[in-house]
């Protein structure tokens, strides 16, 4: 692959592909690029985990973190999102990695730019390094994909998470279902919503969403106790779940509203372990990417493509 804008589209293999690499990475490392290598990350979005795992990602594959921030770019003077990145790929980018506000702005970029582009979240469209990071999770926990059950749960409607991880979770095999207040469903997905209720006792894997406030144009008043009790991850709740049963959260976790506070680092949450493999998912995507396009031989790519083939 050339770009990382979807989850639409790519194949099971390729899906099993990647998040086993990531896992790999996670567990041995993997060698730095050999030539120096160039990353331009625009983030027109506040982001505290994509944006510094990406970094992080980055600087421990060797690369050059060409940063950005809007308020001291010329978008302040006019230039287009297009011009932004043509920019750095004409000064030496080898590839971008872009947060917007503006959905599909991933994918028509990476259709008229040369380098690579990866899409680190675009308004209510998708967020894939987001959903492999995910899988990796769900991975390492059960070590496989086919029959698991998996609730998304929260504000489906406005949730670029919700969408990729239904697209991936679906075609590895999952049984996915949906939950949530009845003005945040959406009904595009093609997915069974549930109660709460029934979530709780049918999940191998609960997916909490945060309520994407930024994002709403019809304002609900929310009473944040009455929400967790009606819609969140109540304690009450926690203990009716499946006993090998795990929590997912993208985060940042708005504590007593999506869930409990007490559940956030509870034994069956893996909140801050999907944080760590989010590192590990983005390397391989970084990885998998530029040594695809032909850029780069470094000496364990050979072995790579035997671990994933």
């Amino acid at each position: 692959m050339k770009d990382f804008v979807t989850m639409q589209g790519l194949e099971e293999r390729e899906m099993l592909a990647l998040v086993q690499y990531a896992n790999l990475i996670s567990q041995k490392g993997v060698e730095p690029f050999a030539n120096q290598t160039f990353a331009a990350n625009l983030f027109f979005e506040p982001s505290t985990r994509t944006k510094m795992s990406f970094v992080v990602a980055q600087r421990r594959l060797g690369m050059e973190v060409l940063d950005f921030a809007t308020d001291h770019s010329s978008i302040t003077k006019g230039e287009s999102i297009y011009d932004t990145a043509r920019t750095f790929e004409s000064i030496g980018a080898n590839l971008i990695v872009i947060r917007h506000q503006q959905r599909n702005i991933a994918k028509q970029l990476a259709e008229q730019l040369q380098i690579p582009v990866i899409n680190a979240g675009d308004g209510t469209g998708e967020h894939p390094t987001q959903s492999l990071l995910d899988l990796v999770t769900i991975y390492q926990e059960f070590e496989q994909f086919r029959g698991l059950k998996v609730v998304i749960a929260g504000d489906i409607k406005h949730s670029r998470v919700a969408r990729s991880n239904a697209a991936a979770l679906t075609t590895l095999g999952c049984d996915v279902f949906l939950t949530g207040m009845e003005e945040w469903h959406d009904n595009s997905l093609n997915l069974p919503y549930i109660s709460m209720e029934e979530a709780v006792e049918t999940a191998d894997v609960l997916m909490l969403l945060r309520i994407q406030r930024e994002r709403h144009q019809d304002q609900v008043t929310l009473d944040q106790d009455s929400y967790l009790q009606k819609y969140g991850l109540s304690v009450e709740r926690e203990r009716k779940m499946k006993k090998h049963a795990i929590i997912l959260h993208p985060a940042p976790v708005n504590r007593g509203v999506e869930m409990d506070s007490r559940l956030v680092e509870c034994d069956r949450s893996r909140i801050f372990k999907q944080m760590e493999n989010g590192v590990a998912a983005r390397m391989a995507i970084i990885k998998n990417i530029l040594n695809q396009g032909g850029n780069y031989n470094e000496k364990n790519f050979n072995q790579r493509q035997a671990f994933i083939g």
